[in-house]
């Protein structure tokens, strides 16, 4: 061989060294690598019980790529909870709206599922923003205006400064999510244009007082409307008007105005409900003195008409019998005079006998008028006493 050496030097004549530094008559031995391959196919072959390496190999993979298909097909289960909507996709495009419950699709890359919640209520603010968070409907902190969305023009001509809050949610999953790219700010804009144009018709007194409700109705009605043309799938639960008032520069003299013209408005309610209460007595008044004067002029005009009536009578009779007429005459004229006056009668004749002439017709009158009525007499003296 090559190797050897021509002095018996080399390892297979007996006296040199071998090519791992050993003697061939003692010392280390080189491996035998047939051993070792043998050793190594049978420490393999303790992996796979079933067979020799190839065999086991086969197996193997197939088991592995049902493992690797099982779980692919698993892959699809999904569930969709009662506040969501599923939208399963097949190749990208929309091939099923789902309802909540546990639902099944083709794996990926065939079908995919987008949940999308549909009972959260979205909160869109216009005119502001918030700096503090969002707890229903109402939001926590201080806001920061932003004029350019908040500054609007009124039907008199006037600017107004308006806040004003979007509740919505989504109705339709599906129109949602490929009918609109950018549905926030499409419910946004759109909400601006709606209440410019509203606010455009109203006057700013209204605006700002007792018209807020109507504009807050008008602008979810229209802005609901405008949803359902453009196909968003979006319902509009409330619009919230946060504030309306005049510019903050000049918002002392509007509320100074508005106070004038409150003045102005009690003023002629009052001058108005003092006329409405004279005019109506004044004009009674004067129906009452023109009905008196109407009554009295018929009373003269009757009264004078009998008088003359009765001279006329009185002035026949006087022609028949003048002496009977004119005693009948002064009898009653005398009883017409002295029918109320107390009356003492002194009888000449009898002065000088010593008895005074004197008849108490007045008392006598009395008593008459006492015997006739007893009891109510008698009742007055009761009183009387009791009194004292």
């Amino acid at each position: 061989m090559p190797w050897n050496s021509q002095g018996g030097g080399g390892w297979q004549g007996g006296g040199g060294p071998g090519p791992w530094g050993g003697r061939p008559g003692g010392g280390q031995q080189p491996p035998d690598l047939e051993e070792l391959l043998r050793r190594s196919q049978e420490k393999v072959k303790s992996l796979f019980p079933c067979g020799g390496p190839v065999g086991a190999g086969r197996k193997g993979i197939l088991l592995v790529a049902l493992a690797i298909v099982g779980l692919w097909l698993a892959s699809g289960i999904y569930t969709i909870q009662p506040d969501e909507q599923g939208l399963v996709t097949r190749f990208g495009k929309l091939d099923r709206v789902t309802t909540p419950g546990l639902k099944y699709h083709l794996p990926t890359p065939i079908e995919a599922v987008e949940k999308v919640p549909v009972t959260r209520v979205n909160r869109v603010e216009v005119g502001f923003r918030s700096a503090g968070q969002a707890t229903g409907t109402r939001t926590t902190g201080s806001a920061r205006d932003v004029s350019d969305e908040a500054l609007m023009l009124t039907g008199d001509e006037n600017i107004i400064d308006i806040n004003f809050v979007v509740l919505w949610r989504i109705g339709s999953a599906a129109d949602f999510r490929f009918n609109v790219r950018d549905p926030e700010n499409t419910v946004k804009a759109a909400a601006e244009s709606v209440m410019r144009e509203i606010v455009g018709q109203t006057p700013i007194v209204e605006a700002t007082t007792e018209g807020r409700r109507a504009i807050e109705l008008r602008a979810r009605e229209q802005l609901q409307q405008l949803m359902v043309e453009y196909g968003t799938g979006v319902l509009i639960d409330e619009v919230q008007l946060q504030k309306s008032d005049p510019p903050a520069e000049v918002i002392d003299s509007f509320r100074d105005v508005q106070r004038a013209q409150a003045d102005r408005e009690r003023v002629q309610n009052e001058a108005e409900s003092f006329a409405n209460d004279i005019i109506p007595r004044a004009r009674g008044e004067a129906e009452r003195l023109l009905q008196e004067a109407q009554a009295y002029r018929q009373e003269v005009t009757a009264r004078s008409t009998g008088d003359a009536q009765r001279f006329k009578s009185i002035l026949t009779e006087y022609l028949k019998a003048q002496d009977v007429t004119t005693r009948r005459l002064y009898l009653e004229t005398m009883e017409a005079v002295l029918k109320g006056v107390n009356k003492v009668i002194i009888d000449g004749p009898t002065g000088g006998n010593g008895v005074v002439p004197y008849l108490p017709l007045p008392e006598l009158d009395r008593k008459a008028r006492e015997q006739r009525s007893p009891a109510p007499a008698a009742q007055l003296d009761g009183a009387q006493g009791a009194a004292q």
